[in-house]
């Protein structure tokens, strides 16, 4: 981009005059709106906006901005960012087993469609595992896990997120349930695909799960990781057709497609700054 382009995200208690208040602001600061998206909840009474302007010739440089709008955000009670949409957030990878969601979310990087710097990749298996795979320039760790081990591991893990200054965790199939702690200090910057559409079919083997039950439909759900196992708030989801005929292993193979492709558009939409929590449920404004 020749100019800069901000992205500026807000949720507040629903009242009149935001939007005008929002837009009066930006315009006499010297800002041209590029884009605006806005989303009323009236079950909640809350109001959540995402704007993209850009600075016109003489405008106040970001921090400026920033300083400028708190006011403005104060009077409305809001929870806002406001963020260069050129920065990258720096994202740390963790992986089992199953490296598929790892691979297209590689690829993805490389070819631009995900805006992320990424700073490591982290698996309780061998870095043999993944073969001749390219991680980009990150660093890889191994840091194998048991039931015994596991309070060690996750300090270990804890270490390398603030060492990193990793922004967001992306848990790309890793196979492994997080702490209460280590979920508490990741709250909304820990994005997780779970194999199932949920709430159906938590825990391990969904897919077997919903062979058993005779589904017509199976899914995959990212969402942002909680305490409380795969009730995170859902930030997307997606669906194929089965019938009859497709054994578990048939479900296993087709749904390896659709984590991929949910897991990748719930990331992007969260390193784009398109989802605002909204309690439990997320508002997720689409491109």
């Amino acid at each position: 981009m020749s100019q800069p382009h901000y992205v500026l995200t807000l949720s507040c208690t629903n009242r009149p005059g935001i939007v005008a208040a929002v837009s009066t602001h930006l315009f006499e600061s010297g800002c041209n709106i590029l884009d605006a998206q806005q989303f009323d909840d009236t079950e909640s009474n809350r109001f959540f906006m995402r704007v993209v302007f850009n600075p016109l010739h003489g405008a106040p440089t970001l921090a400026e901005l920033r300083k400028s709008f708190a006011t403005l955000a104060e009077r409305f009670g809001m929870t806002w960012t406001m963020r260069d949409k050129a920065e990258k957030r720096r994202v740390m990878i963790l992986v089992s087993k199953f490296d598929h969601c790892l691979v297209d979310l590689l690829y993805r990087k490389r070819l631009g469609e995900l805006p992320m710097e990424l700073v490591a990749v982290v698996a309780n298996h061998p870095r043999e595992t993944y073969g001749s795979l390219d991680f980009e320039g990150a660093a890889f760790y191994h840091l194998p896990v048991t039931k015994e081990t596991k309070l060690e591991q996750e300090t270990r893990l804890w270490e390398l997120i603030r060492e990193t200054e990793t922004e967001v965790v992306v848990l790309a199939r890793y196979m492994q349930i997080l702490s209460d702690g280590l979920a508490a200090k990741l709250a909304g910057r820990c994005i997780n695909i779970h194999h199932s559409f949920l709430p159906g079919f938590k825990g391990a083997k969904p897919y077997h799960q919903a062979h058993a039950r005779g589904v017509k439909l199976i899914g995959a759900t990212a969402h942002y990781v909680t305490s409380d196992l795969d009730e995170g708030p859902i930030i997307e989801q997606d669906v194929e057709r089965i019938s009859h005929r497709d054994t578990p292993e048939d479900l296993i193979r087709k749904g390896r497609d659709i984590e991929r492709r949910v897991l990748a558009r719930a990331l992007r939409y969260h390193l784009e700054d398109r989802v605002i929590l909204n309690g439990q449920r997320t508002v997720v404004f689409t491109d």
